[in-house]
């Protein structure tokens, strides 16, 4: 075996990117100085969890950290897929290892089917109702089928204790299909869904009356589900919240939610000797109706949360042009549009489009195939 050209990199900045990127295009990296300035340095809980489910889902890659933290060692495996499982943790919510996931098992060589233990749903990351609701729809646009591709909730988890279990299906596809994504039409229809675990159903009663309050002086069709959760199927820590999504006429989902829980322990200063209150289930579903015009606002085809996900996508894609249209570029979108020129060598031409306020994004993909699927 020769000596491995490890690719230096610094910081934990776009450590997900960096990660599905290098496995994608087999670049060994070595990333150093991970928090060296901050009180606690090195790779947090849910970068190391992450680690160790891509050596769950691949064969032959390797994985190196030294004893701080603060630097590791990555070579790409072989993508495999197949059935698995994996316990998330309860630093970050599962949400956080589903994006990087479904990027790796589209070019799997078997379908991937795995059972993700930890937090359903907080104030962090995207819920995984949102996933469900707007993410895998996103992967519809190019080309993945949806015979295979599913996300089941088998049990609600909340911070800081977690308890939550979802079930992910994923298709192999040979490559993806570049698009063309500037007509975000008008909405058409806003659904949701309320989830409540070991608290009262009428916490979930008053976020969908709150949140219908603002809508129905809008939009005639507007439907929210309940999903109260109790005994094994609620986790182990109270908790409630809300995702809403607007649908176009044009087939495009924006997504917001939210998360209403104790904190974890990490998050809670030192100073607090008492827990803080917890927000009002009427201002949640007011605040989150409110937060959703507002990414409606925005004009993009995507919500700002799925932009990153949108340009990893194109670039992925063969060697089309793809074009989109997204409201102000977020800054994960920003990052996200670096590192693909890093690692894929590839640039987008972005343009703001005065007239609407909003920005295109087009270029050429990468040309990305998954060799371990034949095509049929």
């Amino acid at each position: 075996m020769g000596k491995i050209d490890y690719r230096k990199l610094k910081g934990s900045q776009n450590m997900r990117v960096r990660l599905v990127l290098a496995t994608l295009t087999s670049t060994p990296i070595q990333v150093e100085d991970i928090r060296l300035d901050e009180t606690i340095p090195g790779l947090r809980p849910h970068e190391v969890s992450l680690l160790r489910l891509i050596e769950r889902i691949c064969d032959d890659c390797i994985v190196q950290i030294n004893d701080t933290g603060t630097k590791f060692k990555y070579k790409p495996g072989i993508i495999v897929g197949g059935k698995c499982s994996h316990d998330c943790g309860t630093s970050r919510s599962i949400a956080y290892f589903l994006e990087p996931l479904i990027l790796l098992g589209l070019f799997a060589k078997k379908p991937l089917s795995i059972r993700l233990t930890g937090i359903t749903n907080d104030s962090k990351d995207p819920s995984v109702d949102t996933f469900r609701s707007t993410t895998l729809p996103l992967l519809s646009r190019f080309g993945v089928p949806s015979e295979g591709l599913g996300l089941k909730i088998v049990s609600r988890g909340v911070p800081p204790l977690g308890g939550g279990v979802v079930q992910l299906s994923l298709p192999i596809v040979h490559s993806l299909k570049a698009v063309n994504l500037t007509d975000v039409g008008m909405i058409g229809k806003i659904r949701g869904v309320t989830f409540s675990t070991k608290v009262s159903v009428q916490f979930e009663n008053t976020m969908v009356h709150a949140a219908r309050g603002i809508f129905n002086n809008l939009l005639p069709n507007v439907f929210i589900f309940t999903d109260h959760r109790s005994g094994d199927q609620a986790g182990e820590s109270p908790g409630y919240g809300i995702s809403l999504v607007a649908h176009t006429t044009t087939g495009c989902c924006i997504s917001v939610d939210t998360a209403v829980s104790h904190e974890r322990k990490e998050d809670v200063s030192e100073m607090e000797d008492e827990k803080p209150m917890l927000t009002p289930p009427d201002e949640v579903g007011e605040n989150i109706a409110c937060a959703l015009l507002e990414e409606i606002e925005q004009g993009g085809v995507v919500d700002s949360t799925h932009q990153g996900l949108l340009f990893l996508l194109c670039a992925l894609c063969p060697g089309d042009m793809s074009k989109v249209r997204v409201g102000k570029l977020s800054p994960h979108g920003i990052e996200t549009l670096r590192v693909i020129r890093d690692f894929l060598r590839i640039t987008f031409d972005i343009k703001p489009d005065p007239a609407t306020g909003t920005v295109i994004v087009k270029g050429l993909g990468s040309g990305l195939t998954n060799l371990s699927r034949k095509v049929s």
